[in-house]
């Protein structure tokens, strides 16, 4: 998450996401960026519009949240009873005669 966080930090910042600019913001915070993290993290970034992504990450938990709500308020379907079977032959009783 970390490396995210340097990502977003820097995109809010206005500043180039780059691998180099991302290692300097983790070591500034104390952390060992590992090499490999922080190039998969710029690859796949490569082409994203950062704030585009913000945007629908911003919606999708409302959206989400008001098409619970709106499943919670439909009726539920009411359960039909069904006759108990007629008691025929008396039951235990005519077991034992």
């Amino acid at each position: 998450m970390e490396y995210v966080y340097a990502a977003l930090m820097l995109h809010s910042a206005k500043k180039d996401v780059t691998e180099d600019a991302v290692t300097k913001v983790l070591k500034s915070a104390g952390i060992d960026a590992d090499a490999g993290k922080v190039k998969a993290l710029i690859a796949s970034l490569d082409g994203v519009d950062i704030d585009e992504a913000i945007a629908s990450a911003a919606v999708a938990p409302v959206a989400a949240a008001v098409q619970a709500s709106g499943a919670a308020e439909q009726p539920k379907a009411e359960k039909k009873e069904e006759p108990a079977p007629a008691d025929e032959g008396g039951g235990l009783a005519a077991l034992f005669g």
